[in-house]
């Protein structure tokens, strides 16, 4: 699959894959995260548009600067992604305005940036990104995600938070409300919005499942 997983775009790939994840051991962003972001992307922009190989670089380029969930510098993860993508691709001979088209898809992909897209290609990252934050892919690397940084699974005393505020360090199931239940909300494009729907009904019938089963709800 990997020969093939950035297709139509493969030579390009090939160049930039190297440079596209600092050495880690992050399960929830490692090559086959950016393999399903660019299988969003090409399922967007067939009905959407956009320029591929701009959108191309964005993926593989987006979390070339390895920033921790629990980080201080988690919100500038994105900007510090865009500034090593630009050099990178400077050097490449890359035009100019596709490499600033690049940056400004990097930047806007985060949530946690909070930088609104203003081109297509940059809102199609950020929807096909966010998709991967959702439906069975969103539980996988949530519980994956909450065992690498030492959460627990739920609060035992109040698994649904009815007497204290969420709070999703210490406790998994409380980042389902404090983000992934909002994410399908705010999808830039009409493709993605109704990709995220989908997603987002199998996350929450996820956590139906999830509380019956610990006897809650």
């Amino acid at each position: 699959m990997t020969d093939t997983a950035f297709a139509p775009l493969q030579e390009v790939a090939d160049t930039l894959l190297p440079h596209a994840l600092e050495p880690g051991e992050d399960g929830a962003h490692d090559l086959s995260h950016l393999q399903r972001v660019w299988h969003n992307v090409r399922l967007i922009q067939a009905q959407e548009g956009g320029d591929l190989p701009v959108m191309l670089a964005a993926t593989l380029l987006h979390d070339c600067v390895a920033v921790e969930k629990n980080s201080p510098l988690r919100s500038r993860a994105s900007r510090l992604a865009a500034e090593k993508a630009t050099a990178l691709l400077t050097a490449l001979n890359w035009p100019a305005a596709e490499v600033s088209a690049v940056n400004h898809a990097i930047e806007a992909h985060s949530f946690s940036a909070n930088i609104t897209p203003t081109t297509l290609e940059a809102k199609i990252v950020q929807d096909a990104d966010r998709l991967d934050s959702l439906g069975m892919l969103g539980v996988a690397r949530t519980f994956y995600t909450a065992g690498r940084m030492g959460s627990a699974l739920y609060d035992p005393v109040d698994p649904e938070a009815k007497a204290r505020d969420y709070d999703d360090k210490r406790f998994c199931l409380d980042h389902f409300q404090t983000k992934l239940l909002h994410l399908a909300d705010g999808f830039q494009t009409p493709t993605g919005q109704h990709l995220a729907q989908l997603r987002h009904q199998r996350l929450k019938g996820f956590m139906e499942l999830f509380k019956e089963e610990i006897g809650v709800g």
